[in-house]
């Protein structure tokens, strides 16, 4: 009867309303029955306050097992990717980052911390691009000087267009420009530190940032620019392609549909972070 009820004692109604999240829970169970490893989800922007959301989750996570995490996410603070990074190795005997759809900037940063990275054809990471939000919307530290420098430039050349530039540059201040400027130029080092949070020597990490820094920061035209399962391989990251008819990745794609029907981002209906026990689902509010 406690099955029904939740796996507690709850009443009725009570595990009526969290029957949803009794049936997620069920599947991150059978996954860990299958494969022997602590499983756990977040999907979120990356930014401080997820560094407790995380840690509760942990906290029954056993040091001398393997740690799956379901990923997704467009990406936030790099340095908070580190912290989370950090956190997680401490927890486990082996770190492995699932991403069923994609994990951008801040994301990717968090999976070269990993030991192993599971993706399926259509997953995707991307450049590594420090995020600020604005009005509601995360817009990428390039993004912001490349339109203040186009903006100078065109200034300079008709300075009678400085009221259009200034007005569509309105919600960009001097401080955010410097602080944009000084997050790219730490995003090499981040990287750096992702690498050896998951046992990489400092000399491969630094050999391996070489490699990376190119398509990962300095020849990235777009955020949003795609960078596929294949494709990350080839850069020498730890890349392993599911294969979609396994019972791993079966019961993946089933938690996956589940969050993503209760709208998490790119519109950002819901915040998730979820175990076998600890559950936090947040809903944003226009």
């Amino acid at each position: 009867m406690n099955d029904v009820l939740g796996g507690g004692s709850t009443t009725h109604l009570f595990a009526a309303q969290q029957a949803n999240r009794y049936d997620r829970q069920s599947i991150i169970r059978a996954y860990q029955e299958a494969t022997g490893a602590n499983l756990i989800v977040m999907m979120d922007q990356v930014f401080s306050h997820g560094v407790t959301l995380l840690q509760e989750l942990l906290v029954d996570c056993r040091p001398d097992k393997p740690l799956h995490v379901l990923l997704s996410t467009p990406g936030g603070d790099g340095e908070v990717a580190v912290r989370l990074v950090r956190a997680m190795q401490a927890r486990c005997s082996e770190l492995v980052i699932i991403i069923p759809d994609m994990a951008k900037s801040a994301g990717t940063i968090m999976c070269l911390g990993a030991n192993r990275i599971l993706m399926g054809p259509s997953s995707d990471l991307g450049p590594v691009d420090p995020q600020f939000p604005i009005n509601g919307r995360l817009v990428g530290a390039k993004e912001i000087q490349q339109a203040v420098e186009d903006a100078e430039k065109r200034i300079a050349a008709a300075p009678d267009t400085f009221p259009l530039y200034a007005t569509l540059l309105a919600d960009v201040n001097m401080l955010m420009v410097e602080q944009a400027r000084s997050a790219m130029d730490r995003s090499y080092s981040l990287i750096e530190e992702a690498l050896e949070c998951s046992g990489m020597s400092s000399s491969d990490a630094s050999t391996l940032v070489e490699k990376l820094k190119g398509p990962l920061i300095d020849e990235a035209k777009y955020h949003g620019a795609t960078i596929g399962p294949h494709a990350a391989r080839d850069l020498g990251l730890p890349i392993e392609l599911c294969d979609s008819d396994s019972q791993e990745w079966q019961l993946i794609w089933a938690l996956w549909t589940r969050y993503f029907h209760l709208g998490v981002w790119p519109n950002g209906a819901a915040i998730v972070y979820e175990g076998a026990k600890a559950s936090q689902v947040h809903f944003n509010t226009p």
